[in-house]
């Protein structure tokens, strides 16, 4: 059988996983410790160091 859908639903349904699916992603960026940023942000210049120096020069 074929199950009726009801579209006003389906699409406040799937707005509604969707605003989820964002606020999660939110909450894990910047809903962390001053600790963890400032460790997130210091690896992220040490790898960007590591990269400027490995590079070649074009002169």
């Amino acid at each position: 059988m074929i199950r009726i859908v009801n579209l006003r639903q389906a699409r406040k349904d799937r707005a509604r996983t969707e605003k989820r699916a964002a606020g999660d992603a939110n909450a894990a960026k910047f809903g962390e410790v001053k600790a963890l940023k400032d460790a997130r942000k210091a690896e992220a210049d040490r790898a960007a160091l590591a990269l400027e120096a490995h590079r070649k020069d074009d002169v």
